[in-house]
């Protein structure tokens, strides 16, 4: 018997329901989105990350369509185990995430004393890295 894989993609999984941020009455998310890495961008509501945001989840559901701008809401998993595509500086085994340029992670900076108050901004646990296209991390 050889060695069984491990889904853990499913360990530990909290969703939750957000509305999308708009710019200039177009949803910032879109299908084509899902997967991609969110940050909070007002109350209640999310879009993609940007550079240097604080990383809030894997966007992993929209309702409606494309079309139905205003009218859609993301499912986004805030905990568990999840894969996010990652950008530069690309996070390594055993660090923690940021929010990078278009729906990416990315490695988190050093704790100094310029962080913001309430503390660094950083979350998770990467626990694998794909090369330079995605990394798997614990959100807790």
């Amino acid at each position: 018997m050889g060695i069984r894989d491990q889904n853990l993609e499913a360990t530990g999984v909290v969703f939750a329901t957000f509305s999308i941020k708009q710019t200039g009455g177009v949803d910032d998310l879109k299908d084509a989105d899902i997967g991609k890495a969110v940050q909070i961008t007002g109350d209640n509501e999310v879009g993609p990350t940007t550079n240097g945001s604080m990383f809030l989840g894997k966007l992993v559901d929209l309702t409606l369509t494309d079309a139905d701008d205003g009218k859609r809401v993301a499912t986004v998993q805030i905990s568990g185990v999840m894969t996010v595509p990652i950008t530069t500086t690309y996070p390594q085994v055993g660090e923690r995430v940021i929010g990078g340029a278009s729906g990416t992670a990315k490695q988190a900076p050093a704790l100094t004393d310029y962080d913001p108050a309430g503390g660094n901004i950083a979350r998770g646990t990467v626990i694998a890295v794909n090369g330079t296209s995605e990394c798997t991390l614990i959100l807790n």
